[in-house]
């Protein structure tokens, strides 16, 4: 077990832990009740193939594409109840009411009105199923960010869900009893209208009893309206196709479609094994033991898979959990073959228990692992996507459902079974026993070979917590320069009246602002930080040197220098591409508090310079405003570097108070080089550029003669806003065309940050971590 502390662990209210099983109570009845049903369709209205056919997939269909939507606007809602528990409530109402109406058939109606009826309600029920669960499913991966109480969680909701394949096998019993009613479709109005009533009454119960947090004000979601709904739409699939990406939810959803998708192919063949394999085709004396199958099933999931599920999963994780879980159903399979025995159906009981462990562990590790997922994403990306997540999740479910109703079909017709002979064509009820056992199998171990390598663990797990618990504490955001600090260094007023030189933009167009950032960019820079990280790394990561040149090719026609910040993992390429480009180099050795990691980044530093590849070497960045090494050690590397080349220029980067108030730094360096970041004190970009005058005036009052380089400047165009700092893409194009219009003609040296935008930076700084880039994450002019 790893070794990870629980001491402060949230535990989440029990009656709230029951309140989200209720929902999943009804959650899973309703389709159910719906598979049962569905036959009444065929056997005792006459519809054909071709209308239960199209009845059971363009609802479906329809499901799949609105999912999606709903996680979205479920993700983005402003309201004072939270994003998800009015949906909950409106979309129990809706599939409640759909539920009771669409099952009102009458066979004197006639076939053609009641396929329309039917189908018409279907949408109708779908969409309320879409309303209901999207956010339901989003609600429950939110209500707690402790690893193994999400899966405690997940466990409850799905011991009391389960409950819904135990009593719903039953109903066939009921439905084709005469004592109960007199025929099928009688039984299955008056059944629609209980089963319709009181599950929507379940499915309100987790929108009334698990309250929300407040998003009113939240600023971190999209704008929803009727008007823009449809502009959102490319948002939607992006958000999509970047939760896809994420490697951890790939394993999740692609093992679940293979496990979910084959156990739904064979499902059905459970019946027609007991009657025509262990009864030889007597139905009347097969009995209820086709029921018993299921729901001794569902009974030992509840009672015997659920509970040994959550307590592996806190011994061993949840990833040995689940393999341990699959495992077991592969013998079920494997024993099921063996204890079909004509003769004596009781023997098939045997095998249950193991096979249960199969779909019965499922969904309660994997839905408390998608919730792990989404702490994940939030780290990378800054936002809470539950709802989409879920949305892409349970899509994959409903799309293997869909898969797995044609499979039947294939299946049935290849081996030649006929339902509705007694006696059976030779090897037909053999070959359904072989797809019984050998397709789940086959799935399993597929999802299983896939989920080998899944590192989603405990320890990573409460790693991704610490990161997302300092970020909304606000002490991670390295860069954070305190706000407004030029103020107590000067007397400089960020609100008195701009020169003439000033190039003034407030009320500008959008169209002069975007006119002034490409004639800049055109006039090119004197320098800009290079960014290598392609979306999905992270530091650490091992670049390419294919990678760097492909981006170097890119900013190459519009600077004249680079600078890199670390000599190792490959970032040791960029000045040896920069250099065969033609580009000067501003080279950074990457100093921390790990002194093993930073001999091997001097050490590469120094074999670089003394290469010919370094125009500057920079010694650390940052480092005493992070606080992880005291000037004192700083001072020592920089000589270690001067003593092995002294030809180079070498300096120290900080944040420029650093340097105005540490005279022993200006004394070490041979340039200046300042961070300076109007937007992280604060200011507003009216005046941002005259605030980046008076730190650089600042500094020349202490550098004692020697050149001064602004290292970094510049300003995100999304995130969050520093006072009255406001990220956008005017204000990152304005700060542009203002400050590099200034150094031009100024003579300063200036480099910009940075070239593209990087999504770990938002490990550290948020959101508007990721957004500083000229050039987006997939190297495409921004602006």
């Amino acid at each position: 077990m790893e070794n990870v502390s629980v001491a402060n662990r949230k535990k989440v209210p029990y009656i709230n832990k029951i309140a989200f099983g209720i929902g999943m109570l009804a959650n899973q009845m309703f389709p159910a009740a719906l598979g049962i049903f569905m036959v009444v369709l065929v056997q005792d209205l006459g519809f054909p193939g071709w209308m239960w056919a199209a009845i059971y997939f363009f609802p479906r269909i329809f499901d799949c594409f609105t999912d999606p939507v709903m996680g979205f606007i479920s993700d983005n809602t402003r309201s004072r109840w939270g994003r998800r528990r009015q949906y909950v409530f409106i979309g129990a109402i809706l599939m409640g009411v759909a539920f009771v109406v669409m099952w009102q058939l009458y066979r004197e109606n006639g076939l053609d009105y009641n396929f329309v009826y039917f189908m018409l309600w279907s949408f109708v029920f779908y969409l309320g199923i879409t309303i209901f669960g999207v956010p339901y499913v989003a609600m429950g991966y939110e209500m707690s960010d402790d690893f193994h109480e999400r899966t405690e969680i997940m466990a409850i909701a799905q011991w009391i869900g389960q409950w819904a394949w135990v009593v719903a096998p039953w109903f066939w019993v009921i439905m084709y009893d005469n004592s109960w009613f007199e025929s099928a479709d009688v039984a299955t109005r008056n059944l629609a209208v209980w089963v319709g009533i009181i599950c929507m009454i379940f499915a309100m119960v987790p929108a009334i009893f698990i309250k929300g947090r407040s998003t009113l004000h939240d600023k971190n979601m999209a704008t929803l309206s009727m008007g823009n709904l449809k502009g959102s739409f490319s948002e939607i699939f992006k958000g999509f196709a970047e939760a896809f990406r994420i490697k951890a939810f790939r394993k999740l959803c692609i093992s679940t479609f293979f496990i979910y998708n084959t156990f739904y192919t064979v499902s059905a063949f459970s019946f027609f094994i007991v009657v025509y394999h262990l009864f030889n085709g007597d139905t009347e004396a097969a009995g209820i033991w086709p029921t018993l199958f299921g729901s001794l099933g569902a009974l030992i999931t509840t009672f015997i898979v659920i509970p040994i599920v959550a307590k592996m999963s806190k011994k061993m994780g949840k990833k040995k959990a689940f393999m341990w879980s699959q495992s077991l159903s592969v013998l079920g399979y494997i024993l099921l073959w063996f204890l079909f025995i004509p003769g004596k159906p009781y023997m098939f009981i045997f095998a249950l228990p193991f096979f249960s462990f199969g779909i019965g562990s499922l969904f309660t590790l994997m839905m408390s692992m998608t919730a792990d997922v989404c702490d994940l994403d939030e780290m990378n990306g800054g936002k809470r996507r539950e709802g989409i997540f879920g949305a892409i999740y349970w899509w994959m479910v409903k799309f293997g459902f869909a898969i797995a109703g044609g499979l039947s079909g294939l299946i049935i017709s290849f081996v030649g079974l006929d339902p509705e002979a007694v006696v059976q064509p030779d090897g037909a009820v053999s070959g359904l026993r072989l797809f019984f056992s050998g397709v789940p199998i086959m799935g399993t171990l597929i999802a299983m070979w896939i989920m080998r390598d899944y590192d989603l663990t405990e320890a990573k797990a409460m790693e991704i917590k610490a990161v997302l618990d300092k970020r909304k504490s606000g002490s991670l955001l390295n860069s954070y320069y305190q706000t407004d600090k030029l103020m107590t260094l000067t007397d400089f007023d960020k609100n008195q009246p701009l020169p003439a030189s000033h190039i003034d933009l407030s009320g500008a167009s959008d169209k002069k602002i975007r006119s002034l950032f490409v004639d800049n960019l055109d006039k090119g820079m004197y320098g800009i930080c290079f960014s290598p990280y392609t979306e999905g790394q992270d530091i650490g990561d091992l670049l390419s040197r294919t990678q760097i040149r492909r981006r170097m090719e890119v900013v190459k026609p519009h600077t004249s220098w680079v600078r890199s910040f670390s000599c190792t993992d490959g970032n040791e390429f960029i000045p040896e591409v920069a250099k065969e480009m033609g580009l000067s180099t501003m080279v950074g050795a990457w100093i921390g508090d790990d002194k093993k990691a930073n001999d091997k980044e001097m050490e590469n530093l120094v074999q670089l310079a003394q290469s010919g590849l370094v125009d500057v070497a920079v010694i650390g960045n940052e480092v005493l405003l992070r606080e992880e090494l005291s000037e004192a050690e700083l001072l020592g590397y920089m000589a270690r570097f001067r003593e092995a080349v002294p030809h180079v220029p070498v300096a120290y980067v900080d944040a420029y108070y650093q340097l105005y108030e540490r005279p022993s730094l200006v004394e070490a360096s041979d340039l200046i080089l300042i961070n300076c970041y109007p937007f992280w004190e604060g200011c507003h970009i009216d005046h941002a550029a005259m605030y980046l005058q008076q730190m650089y005036a600042l500094i020349q009052k202490v550098a004692q003669g020697k050149p001064i380089i602004i290292s970094e400047t510049g300003w995100p165009n999304k995130g969050d806003a520093v006072q009255g700092a406001q990220p956008s893409d005017s204000n990152a194009m304005g700060y542009f065309a203002q400050v590099n219009s200034w150094a031009r003609e100024e003579g300063v040296p200036l480099f910009y940050f940075s070239s593209f935008d990087e999504s770990w930076k938002v490990h550290h700084e948020g959101d508007v971590g990721a957004r500083w880039g000229l050039w987006d994450s997939n190297e495409q002019l921004k602006y």
